[in-house]
């Protein structure tokens, strides 16, 4: 059986070395490089070094994560993303939602989180931890996705759930839907409860979960 080729990218060099080391001892899984930063990571992808799944610590020093992700998704889309951060932080995991990223890892994740996120993300196409994701993955692993609660939703909420996909404030989206940033809220109130999640991050893991948005379109 061929091995997944991984790269993993991170400015500490501790964080790096383990994760290459650990990686390394997985079971069909090769690291193919590693680097500290994005000039480094452009530079090998560009002489060929091109992994199927990457790594990406979100907050380096230059040009981050984000700026990987975006480089990755233009030029070699087929490359998965996987951010990995120290932070649940809701803005950054939209921004790499929108660069494609197919999974998001906090860096307190357990060493066999890490390697279901790996296989999930190979397999599934994406992985959101626990953490992230709340009572959504609950739902998604329980098989109650949206088709078989039979949730249906409204041109409207369709058109608002695509805006959430994207880094626009309530008030941003309240203007392109032509609403107020009250009635947007209620938009936002109101689907959290119908489709079972927490937060604004819950229903764009649900939209691209459902197929309503596609990953790096958003």
């Amino acid at each position: 059986m061929k091995s997944v080729k991984v790269a993993v990218v991170d400015d500490h060099e501790l964080v790096r070395s383990g994760l290459v080391q650990l990686i390394s001892s997985f079971e069909g899984y090769e690291v193919v490089f590693n680097a500290p930063g994005y000039d480094e990571t452009i530079n090998k992808v560009q002489d060929g070094f091109i992994p199927d799944l990457i790594l990406v610590d979100i907050h380096m020093q230059g040009k981050n994560g984000h700026d990987v992700a975006e480089w990755l998704n233009k030029n070699s889309p087929e490359v998965r993303i996987c951010a990995l951060s120290m932070f649940d932080n809701e803005s950054s995991v939209l921004k790499m939602l929108k660069n494609g990223a197919r999974g998001y890892l906090l860096k307190s994740s357990s060493c066999i989180e890490l390697k279901n996120a790996m296989d999930s993300i190979m397999e599934k196409g994406y992985y959101y931890s626990d953490l992230l994701t709340g009572n959504l993955l609950h739902s998604i692993q329980n098989g109650r996705t949206g088709k078989d609660r039979r949730v249906e939703l409204t041109d409207k909420e369709i058109e608002f759930l695509h805006y959430a996909c994207t880094e626009m404030t309530c008030k941003e989206i309240a203007a392109k839907m032509y609403l107020s940033p009250r009635t947007i809220d209620g938009y936002r109130e109101k689907l959290c409860e119908k489709l079972q999640v927490e937060s604004r991050l819950g229903l764009v893991l649900y939209a691209i979960k459902n197929r309503i948005v596609v990953l790096g379109e958003c």
